[in-house]
């Protein structure tokens, strides 16, 4: 009787433990925002876009409250970086999707356009203590079947358009290398038709270069985008893309400022759209843009001027055929920063939308 009362109390006990594990670890677990009906974005400007940050984001109340600001902004565009360390953080052996399905299934039943930019390296695919952003040669085929992956997965998803690699004309983000759009011009080719095949609709995308003058000596740290684009298309760039990709920031110039390669303004796109247009027909995805009303920040507007501003360059791109959408820099953070950076969110770090909100969603709701 003994025995069999310690075996009771035993298995009482490891039943109490199994239960309290379970109990933890389902607290652990976010239960994934139910998607709703799809529906379309309404507005008055089909080219309008917002560049969400919303990769890494566990908190799904926070997600599917940011798309739903994007859909009642009326912008029927976003760009979203999907880095590609997420997707294969330890080996090239398969990939976790979780956390891209919940942000494309949410975007795409809200009827938002996707551009998905592709880049950061993950740490087992470049040598120890390497920049995330450095891509060698040796790794290029495990980047493309990541790209391949995720454009056969995404392809029926919303995702219609692929970026690939962001401001490839900046040493931080060519992984601490001197800028070489030679070098970007066989990625683009080794990787664009590889997408074509497993998905022959997806727009693929190059470009997205920082825009000014060359910075450092030889250009090691920026060269300007004016010659990257030049060298770009010069290098046979042009054969494997569907469009190009600018960052047109307006710097302290308004938007009907005159396009000058001597100063960062919004209508440098148009001297960027001349040397592409040389090449071949394709169209310019602006796909950051904006101006900073941060106080901290020298190089800041006023919040007034802002706002004028990002409402004629919504305008400027839907009455400039070759321009396919104006993506503004940045719809949110999760959290405030307390730097200029956040001079350049239409929803504040604690989920207030800015005035700016409210004036763009005027211009943009019918």
């Amino acid at each position: 009787m003994q025995n069999r009362a310690g075996l009771f109390l035993t298995l009482c006990c490891l039943g109490a433990l199994l239960a309290q594990g379970l109990h933890v670890f389902a607290t652990r677990i976010r239960p994934d925002a139910p998607v709703p009906t799809t529906r379309s974005v309404q507005t008055t400007i089909s080219k309008a876009g917002v560049h969400t940050r919303l990769s890494g984001i566990a908190d799904q109340t926070y997600l599917t409250n940011q798309l739903d600001m994007v859909h009642e902004l009326g912008a029927p565009w976003i760009v979203e970086l999907f880095p590609w360390a997420y997707a294969q953080p330890r080996s090239a052996y398969g990939y976790d999707w979780t956390g891209f399905d919940r942000i494309i299934d949410q975007a795409h039943s809200r009827g938002i356009t996707i551009i998905a930019r592709l880049d950061i390296v993950p740490a087992w695919a470049r040598p120890p203590d390497s920049s995330d952003r450095l891509l060698l040669p040796s790794a290029y085929a495990d980047y493309r079947a990541y790209a391949v992956a995720f454009a056969q997965r995404y392809k029926a998803r919303g995702v219609t358009h692929i970026v690939l690699w962001n401001e490839p004309n900046l040493r931080f983000e060519w992984g601490g290398r001197t800028p070489d759009p030679e070098a970007y011009a066989t990625l683009v080719q080794y990787v664009a038709p590889a997408i074509k095949q497993v998905a022959p609709e997806m727009q693929i995308l190059a470009g997205g270069l920082s825009p000014g003058q060359s910075l450092g000596d030889n250009a090691e740290v920026r060269l300007d985008d004016r010659t990257y684009t030049e060298r770009f298309f010069a290098a046979g760039g042009a054969e494997y893309i569907d469009g190009w990709a600018v960052h047109a920031y307006g710097g302290q110039r308004p938007p009907n400022d005159l396009p000058r390669w001597d100063v960062v303004n919004l209508r440098r796109v148009e001297l960027v759209h001349e040397i592409v247009a040389g090449y071949r027909d394709i169209p310019i995805y602006i796909t950051e843009a904006g101006w900073n009303d941060s106080t901290r920040w020298q190089s800041a507007v006023t919040a007034a001027e802002r706002i004028r501003w990002s409402r004629g360059a919504y305008r400027y791109a839907a009455n400039t055929p070759w321009i396919a959408c104006l993506v503004l820099w940045q719809f949110g953070l999760s959290a405030p920063t307390r730097t200029y950076q956040d001079g350049w969110v239409l929803i504040a770090g604690d989920g207030t939308p800015r005035a700016i909100f409210y004036e763009l969603k005027a211009l943009l709701n019918p």
